[in-house]
């Protein structure tokens, strides 16, 4: 569902100090001006090539004459301007209730797609309180349900409190097996009990409690890997982007949004010039699961723009991408900081680990030495570039 345009709409009248339409006027004018193309993209371009040549709307952007645009090549989005422009005048009406809807249900029909009139006309956006919780001190504030990352990063700072994470060290066999057996256990719970919180009874108090943080701890063994299960049920009844943003008057944002793979689903639609999201594929196909399929429901995510505050006061605000290794990594930024006294810049970009219970991969920048004592401690090491986004 196409949700974000309200959300930033609704954000900007709140709490903004500038009109729509100057605050799109940057993006419409990259839009209808062009950009040179990174070497970056033109790599995801590459990665996306053999589906994009599918749908010639989206390969005449970046497959002309049926190559992948190079680095420095313009991108030109005059139709997604002429969209952008349309907002900017009538405000999310243009989308919603108004001729942009139109051009998108009219898609849909064509193509068998599910989102109708009626969808768009009946969003809503939903403003929920975000979870909280206290670590050493600081307060960490994440996203809420159906976000996953909050509920789960609270509960893996709860778990870690109990050890001294600052005498074991950054980047240890010690440290990062610790590290592993909590993200073990947060993926287990995540499975069983994240979801939409008006379809899944999501047991947020009993997954954010220092007690139930007390009761996983003690079933942790400090020299062995081990399998993890879910400790809690429902109660009865990644490709992304992220950006903090600060004014001079103290007020920060700190936003992620994805349309999860690399250029959605990898075609666009014809009078918007828009690509959209296949954040679909996250559901559970299978009925009586969390995540299952449901009308009107929205889907579970790792996101997670996350706040520290010490004494009341807003200290660090930082986010990441990375599908669902970005709590993770959300997590052991936090940890950076805290724990190992690292600089802002220096916690985000800090070799990272990460695990659903699978394998553990560890990032090549982890010592040899250090790879072959998680090996020893039962741990299924696999050595990768990097884990998640920049």
């Amino acid at each position: 569902m196409p949700g974000s345009l309200k959300a930033w709409c609704e954000t900007l009248r709140r709490f903004g100090t500038m009109s729509l339409a100057d605050v799109m006027q940057p993006a419409i004018k990259q839009a209808s001006r062009g950009f040179a193309a990174t070497p970056y993209l033109h790599e995801c371009i590459v990665d996306g090539a053999k589906e994009m040549r599918q749908d010639k709307a989206i390969s005449a952007i970046y497959l002309p004459n049926g190559t992948p645009l190079n680095a420095s090549e313009r991108v030109v989005q005059a139709e997604y301007a002429k969209t952008l422009a349309t907002i900017s005048r009538d405000g999310e009406a243009a989308l919603y209730q108004g001729p942009l809807g139109d051009i998108l249900v009219d898609y849909m029909k064509d193509h068998g797609g599910f989102v109708s009139r009626e969808d768009l006309a009946s969003y809503r956006t939903v403003e929920r309180s975000p979870v909280r919780a206290d670590y050493r001190g600081w307060e960490i504030l994440g996203p809420p349900p159906p976000a996953a990352s909050g509920v789960h990063i609270a509960q893996m700072l709860n778990i870690l409190e109990s050890y001294d994470i600052a005498a074991m060290g950054f980047g240890n066999a010690a440290t990062i097996h610790h590290l592993a057996e909590v993200l073990k256990i947060a993926f287990a719970d995540r499975a069983a009990a994240s979801g939409d919180p008006d379809y899944v009874g999501v047991p947020v108090a009993r997954l954010t409690s220092k007690a139930y943080a007390d009761e996983r701890r003690r079933a942790i063994d400090s020299g062995r890997a081990q399998q993890w299960g879910a400790g809690v049920a429902q109660l009865e009844g990644a490709h992304t982007t992220h950006m903090t943003a600060a004014d001079a008057m103290g007020n920060v944002v700190a936003t992620t949004q994805t349309i999860n793979n690399l250029f959605g689903v990898k075609f666009l639609i014809p009078g918007l010039g828009t690509v959209p999201n296949n954040y679909m594929n996250l559901y559970d196909p299978r009925p009586g699961h969390a995540l299952s399929l449901a009308p009107g429901k929205r889907v579970t995510t790792s996101m997670s723009p996350v706040m520290a505050l010490r004494d009341g006061k807003l200290v660090y605000a930082l986010g990441l991408r990375g599908g669902k290794k970005i709590f993770p990594s959300a997590l052991q930024a936090l940890l950076n900081l805290i724990d190992h006294g690292m600089s802002l810049q220096e916690a985000v970009e800090a070799p990272r680990i990460w695990t659903d219970g699978n394998a553990l991969e560890v990032e090549l920048a982890v010592p040899d030495a250090v790879r072959a004592k998680l090996t020893s401690m039962d741990h299924k090491v696999v050595a990768v570039p990097t884990v998640a986004g920049a």
